[in-house]
């Protein structure tokens, strides 16, 4: 099984960049997707998303099943926004224009197209950036990174483990699914649908017990460091800032403000092409 979301230590320049500066970018870029629904705003984050994910040379096998999981999300989404609330782009654009009859209160509309496009281009302007942001910080300069914006350690180590430990639980999950194919469950392709899921979700327990067994030695092993005796705490895999950390941060900055000032220009922040 391929590792998933995991951290790969790669020679580029995004990998070279401080976990402040990639954190930085992510909030921001993460911030300005949600507060726009300005078309040509998200348009250029999808353009941007793609071609950083492109240059921090991350592998399809580290996320794409996550991104199959995604996609069904939003396509979910996208249904459930349509099923209660087909009005929606009416009553933001101000018009309604039909494109033909469905049944009962639910008609196709030019408007509603447009704001669910906007709603899928949302997603596809933030993913990528996401899944660049998760494969090229290590997990420990990830907690050194939050704690150095100032949130709490705790609270940083925390999400350092659960990164680090992606890859063991999903070697434990492997290790146990062969067990179980060795036993002549199949859990390959050969099976049907129905039958790989069940065989699958019996996986789930003795998961979930080897996990805890995990945490309680993790839990043990920090205890016995007096981890949480001090306020304050030293990383060593804290990276210093450098001029294209700088660089990349007051670029950040400055999209955010130009797309957010794009974006209410009109006094909306929705971009509307039918008036």
């Amino acid at each position: 099984m391929a590792k998933i979301l995991s951290y790969v230590e790669k020679d580029t320049w995004i990998h070279r960049l401080s976990g402040v500066t990639k954190l930085v970018f992510f909030l921001l870029w993460c911030l300005t997707s949600m507060l726009t629904y300005d078309t040509r705003v998200l348009a250029v984050m999808v353009v941007l998303s793609l071609v950083i994910f492109k240059i921090s040379k991350t592998q399809w096998k580290q996320v794409g099943a996550v991104f199959k999981m995604i996609m069904l999300f939003l396509v979910l989404n996208v249904i459930a926004i349509f099923l209660f609330s087909p009005d929606q782009g009416t009553h933001i654009y101000g018009t309604r224009t039909v494109l033909f009859h469905l049944a009962g209160p639910y008609d196709v509309t030019k408007e509603q197209l447009f704001y669910e496009l906007n709603v899928i281009i949302k997603y596809f302007a933030v993913i990528p950036a996401v899944f660049m942001f998760l494969v090229t910080t290590n997990p420990s300069e990830f907690a050194a990174s939050m704690n150095k914006v100032g949130i709490s350690y705790n609270v940083g180590y925390a999400f350092s483990i659960a990164l680090r430990y992606i890859p063991d639980v999903q070697g434990e999950f492997t290790k146990i699914k062969h067990a179980q194919e060795a036993r002549g469950i199949e859990m390959s392709g050969k099976a049907s649908l129905i039958s790989r899921i069940k065989n699958t979700s019996s996986i789930i327990f003795p998961l979930i017990f080897s996990s805890m067994d995990r945490i309680d030695t993790v839990s043990n092993a920090m205890e016995l460091r007096g981890y949480g005796k001090h306020k304050k705490r030293t990383w060593y895999m804290a990276r210093k800032m450098q001029r294209n950390d700088y660089l990349v941060i007051a670029f950040t900055v400055a999209f955010m403000v130009i797309a957010l000032a794009v974006t209410y220009s009109n006094g909306s922040r929705f971009y509307n092409p039918f008036v």
